[in-house]
């Protein structure tokens, strides 16, 4: 049987690692909003929504996409949350993407890939039995864009990372 100090260091830790993590994903955010370089001329704003795989979620987000550093190389931070399976997931993704233009089409053809950190947090269904979990990911995406926003996207993760998502979204310009 657990003693009442031992239950009482517990509450202290978990109280910290959550502390930690709550931090953390307010650290993300800001990282994001000003990892582009602000010498840029635009930046272009989107929402997103879909489907995961392990952890099989709902997930829904926005990200930025930048002007080309390079001919057709875009940098494109994202923030996804992830609902369902008993998971509550945050995803902030780094990622680069290649655009692959389609001859005399609106459509373009991307592929990238990132790192991504992920923040789980676990839901027993009762309030003293939630666990978090920090941890890395890569993410490679492969993905379809109409010159309107209009974008489909195929993700696989590795790592930490959910295995595959499956992504709509609209980039306003």
């Amino acid at each position: 049987m657990m003693g009442l100090k031992t239950l009482g260091k517990e509450k202290k830790s978990m109280y910290k690692y959550n502390l930690i993590g709550k931090k953390t994903i307010l650290f993300l955010g800001i990282l994001i909003l000003f990892s582009v370089n602000t010498a840029m001329a635009q930046m272009n704003f989107g929402l997103r929504a879909g489907a995961s795989v392990d952890p099989d979620q709902f997930h829904f987000g926005a990200h930025i996409i930048s002007d080309p550093f390079i001919p057709n190389l875009t940098f494109r931070p994202n923030l996804e949350i992830g609902l369902g399976d008993r998971v509550t997931a945050i995803a902030a993704n780094l990622e680069l993407a290649f655009s692959i233009p389609i001859p005399q089409n609106p459509f373009s053809i991307y592929v990238g890939a990132g790192p991504a950190l992920n923040v789980y947090r676990f839901d027993n269904s009762f309030q003293q039995d939630r666990d978090t979990h920090l941890g890395g990911g890569f993410n490679i995406l492969f993905g379809l864009e109409h010159g309107n926003g209009l974008f489909g996207e195929l993700k696989v993760g590795t790592i930490d990372s959910p295995e595959l998502k499956l992504t709509i979204g609209y980039t306003f310009h």
